[in-house]
């Protein structure tokens, strides 16, 4: 093992529980918003750029192509719930919950109890400006899939600097 692999400090935090992407192929708590990509149930070719607001819940549901999700009109649709459902997958309900800024009554929090507590505020519906970057992050995540396995370093994902000079 090289020096700035023994010497990183990048914490990575395993997922809380195994999840299937076949539905939800993208997750994650970032910009203020849950956020994600959903895929279509009716048509294998169209996905869905749905997000959830932290604090007022304000939710967005649109395809790829920015047309408007047809059930996300005044409650979350059923993209979000996916898309809430897989997040306590991957992060964990109580991490959710606390992003999201969440009171949850006493008891095991779950994907539902947080998609019933935030529907009974009675969230508006949001603006899908979003969608673009979540649906470009998603696109650049896809292109490492298609990366050969190597070991040498991606000039992309060096995020850190060195920590001593190379003499």
């Amino acid at each position: 093992m090289s020096d700035w692999e023994r010497s990183s400090t990048a914490r990575v935090i395993p997922p809380a529980r195994p999840r299937k992407l076949a539905k939800v192929p993208f997750v994650e708590l970032a910009d203020g918003r849950l956020q994600g990509v959903v895929s279509s149930g009716s048509d294998i070719e169209r996905v869905y750029v749905s997000s959830v607001a932290a604090g007022t819940y304000a939710f967005a549901c649109s395809t790829n192509n920015n047309r408007p999700c047809g059930g996300a009109r005044g409650s979350f649709c059923n993209h979000i719930r996916a898309l809430l459902g897989e997040a306590v997958l991957q992060y964990g309900a109580e991490r959710v919950a606390r992003y999201l800024r969440v009171e949850l009554a006493d008891g095991e929090p779950n994907a539902h109890t947080i998609a019933a507590d935030m529907s009974g505020t009675r969230p508006p519906q949001g603006d899908t400006k979003a969608a673009a970057p979540v649906f470009s992050r998603f696109l650049r995540h896809l292109a490492y899939l298609e990366l050969a396995p190597s070991t040498a370093p991606l000039p992309e994902m060096q995020w850190f600097p060195p920590t001593r000079a190379v003499a």
